[in-house]
């Protein structure tokens, strides 16, 4: 029971904290979540448009723990084929645990035009638990990005989640699940370091801003610094590691309030 009443208490306060991004979309490799203009990473439901700029394709998975509770971690795990034509992903994410948890599924497509820009789609189908009538709602979600590169260390990227606002209604509740639209930025100062930027938008809640900073200090290691303000001020350090065909990820972040949130994420890379 004490237990219950915890996760009720931190999830209440999760909810107003971070109501600019649902639960349900895994947290970007990105430093502080900047993954809309990253053309270097393909994160698990983020910008569909990067897709485009992938060479080989790949297969990962990733885990984020949310203030050390199990019941809040999110799980999710993506497939991508490269073409000459057009790359595509197959993407899963699980959130929550027994008595209620969310799932959703993703196909998406992108392609790179002459390495200038970029577009993509994916479509979603987002389905929740429902405890009071013992049974599964779900609903199609799109989600549309696009990139564009100004110059070979410049970059825009911008990105929509469920643009049309679509909620799930059961006989006893309302599901609302976020609109998000997010704007970022790409710029390298030198190929071993790059400067990432980023706006979000949920249309019911206020800006997130984000900005961070990723350090190639090795062939094999990279180091990452950010930070991204959603109400508080939330610091964020990460790194890198690339040994042969795989790339591992590790971030976490300080919330002065809730505590910390841990990410890590695998990726194999096929060769051509």
């Amino acid at each position: 029971m004490k237990k219950m009443l915890c996760l009720l208490l931190i999830a209440s306060t999760a909810s107003q904290v971070f109501s600019q991004i649902s639960s349900v979309l895994p947290v970007s490799s990105s430093i502080a979540g900047t993954s809309v203009a990253n053309t270097g990473v393909r994160t698990e439901f983020q910008n569909p448009a990067m897709l485009g700029y992938a060479e080989f394709s790949e297969i990962g998975i990733q885990h984020e723990n949310r203030f050390a509770l199990s019941e809040l971690s999110t799980n999710s795990f993506q497939t991508l084929l490269s073409t000459n034509a057009v790359n595509a992903d197959f993407s899963f994410s699980y959130f929550g645990y027994s008595l209620y948890h969310e799932m959703m599924a993703g196909m998406g497509f992108g392609r790179n035009f002459s390495d200038k820009f970029a577009l993509g789609v994916r479509f979603n189908y987002y389905m929740a638990y429902f405890s009071a009538s013992n049974s599964y709602r779900g609903a199609l979600l799109p989600q549309i990005g696009l990139s564009y590169r100004f110059s070979s260390i410049f970059s825009l990227g911008f990105s929509t989640f469920n643009p049309f606002q679509t909620n799930i209604k059961t006989d006893f509740t309302q599901k609302r699940i976020s609109s998000i639209f997010s704007l970022g930025t790409e710029y390298y100062f030198s190929p071993e370091l790059v400067w990432l930027t980023q706006i979000d938008r949920e249309i019911s809640s206020n800006y997130r801003l984000a900005t961070g900073f990723e350090y190639q200090i090795l062939q094999q290691i990279s180091l990452k610094l950010g930070a991204y303000n959603a109400g508080y001020l939330v610091p964020c350090v990460g790194c890198g590691m690339c040994w042969n065909h795989f790339v591992l990820n590790i971030n976490c972040e300080l919330h002065p309030l809730l505590g910390v949130n841990s990410f890590a994420g695998l990726r194999y890379v096929f060769s051509r």
